[in-house]
């Protein structure tokens, strides 16, 4: 049996097992992965150190570093201090703090990124709605959601516009400019629609309202000398990520040294007979990592024998010569193969493929620069970038930032299903997709 035929297989019968959900997830991922080496469609080498067909370490070593670090701020009460000041500047409805913490975590996703922004906002959701006695997982859905949406608007804000905007040398203000008016455009439609199907629903019982709103935050806070420290060190993580190019440090290994640094300090509160207790590490959402792991494997078995880049090359192929076709072919399409499997490989094999159908197209062109921002090939960039990044709605494992959702929810006693996630997300995506089809031919197209 060919390489081809193998994974095909391996990862059509993963990926009916997640969307099924007969078997975890994460056994389904790391059993895919297991095979993909074991049969020779990825090599051990390439699983594990290739760039291009295996595990992206940036990420895996982010997650783990961004969770060890939520853990430890967990402890100094500043996730209900925040919860009660969302919930009051709320008056305590149900849809406004929906609304609040979905426009807050758009925000910070396109000032750090969504997975970062998602494992802060999580906690947050958690403490209110549990005072409010509120079912979390609508809250946390819509955040999943929000996060990919406004991840989409800055350079730093999603891996994949990092990648697109180092192979077409694009700059941090190019991705403002471009993506910032169309993100803010799907937030309000995104928001509006919310209001639509559920602002009449949502309530809550008016003396749990009125508990909240006479709650004193400082109270939720055990050690404010403790709490100060642990904010002075995350704005400094946070700066960290916004200047990550500038002191060539990958995001990864900033947060590693935030966590390396967030564990001293809430080492040196424990008592001598404590000195053992490494609890943050033990609460790390391990099945989430190792799930990551098995995807980034599964997904590089795909990009090694062709499946990735013969998908995309039908893409722009079936409409080569045609700008708004090749434009539209590109951002549905990266929509919807973003939602099936991770956006991250997928972009890096189109990436290339932008840039040999600029060569195809401006053969007298030997500038670099000058080929990649042609007026013709321009579009396809950002069709790529709102195709990766909006596309990840579509499916509960079409984003980090949703896998990351689903496993905290889990972790606190609520199950999101592959359909019940898909049931919301993927109209989101068809919408937000939608309205970028539309800002694209009236930017760039007519």
């Amino acid at each position: 049996m060919s390489a081809l035929s193998l994974a095909l297989i391996i990862f059509g019968v993963c990926y009916l097992f997640i969307v099924t959900e007969r078997v975890h997830k994460t056994i389904a991922a790391m059993f895919g992965a297991a095979l993909m080496i074991s049969l020779g469609v990825v090599s051990q080498e390439e699983a594990f150190y290739s760039h291009e067909f295996g595990v992206d370490h940036n990420v895996v070593f982010l997650l783990i570093g961004m969770m060890v670090i939520v853990n430890i701020v967990r402890e100094t009460g500043l996730f209900e201090v925040m919860a009660i000041w969302a919930a009051q500047r709320a008056d305590a409805k149900p849809f406004r703090l929906l609304m609040l913490l979905a426009i807050l975590t758009a925000v910070l996703s396109a000032m750090l990124d969504n997975v970062t922004t998602v494992l802060l906002m999580a906690p947050v959701t958690l403490a209110i709605t549990k005072r409010l006695e509120l079912n979390p997982v609508t809250f946390l859905v819509t955040e999943a959601m929000a996060s990919n949406i406004g991840g989409a608007a800055t350079l730093v804000g999603d891996p994949p516009n990092i990648m697109i905007a180092s192979k077409a040398e694009l700059s941090y203000l190019d991705f403002l400019v471009v993506m910032g008016p169309i993100v803010v455009a799907i937030m309000v439609v995104f928001l509006t629609a919310l209001w639509l199907i559920l602002g009449r629903t949502m309530t809550v019982a008016p003396h749990l309202r009125q508990a909240v709103l006479a709650l004193n935050s400082r109270e939720a806070v055990p050690d404010e000398a403790f709490l100060r420290r642990c904010l002075v060190l995350l704005a400094v993580v946070n700066v960290g990520f916004c200047l990550h190019s500038l002191v060539h440090l990958e995001p990864a290994t900033i947060a590693l040294l935030g966590a390396s640094l967030f564990m001293l300090i809430g080492h040196a509160r424990l008592k001598p007979e404590d000195a053992e207790d490494l609890t943050y590490l033990a609460e790390v959402e391990w099945k989430t990592i190792f799930f990551f792991v098995g995807l980034f494997i599964l997904v590089g078995g795909l990009v090694k024998v062709g499946v990735i880049r013969y998908l995309a090359d039908q893409l722009v192929a079936v409409t080569s010569g045609n700008l708004t076709g090749s434009t539209m072919a590109v951002l549905w399409g990266s929509a919807m193969l973003s939602a099936a499997v991770d956006n991250i490989p997928y972009v890096a094999a189109m990436n290339p493929l932008i840039v040999d159908l600029a060569r195809s197209l401006h053969p007298e062109i030997t500038d670099y620069t000058t080929l990649v921002h042609q007026p013709d090939i321009i579009p396809l960039w950002w069709a790529l970038a709102l195709g990766a990044c909006l596309g990840g709605n579509g499916t509960i494992i079409g984003a980090s930032a949703n896998v990351v959702i689903v496993d905290i929810a889990r972790k606190s006693g609520y199950r999101i299903s592959f359909w019940q996630f898909f049931k919301y997300g993927f109209p989101v995506m068809v919408g937000s997709v939608a309205l970028s089809t539309i800002y694209l031919w009236l930017t760039f197209l007519r």
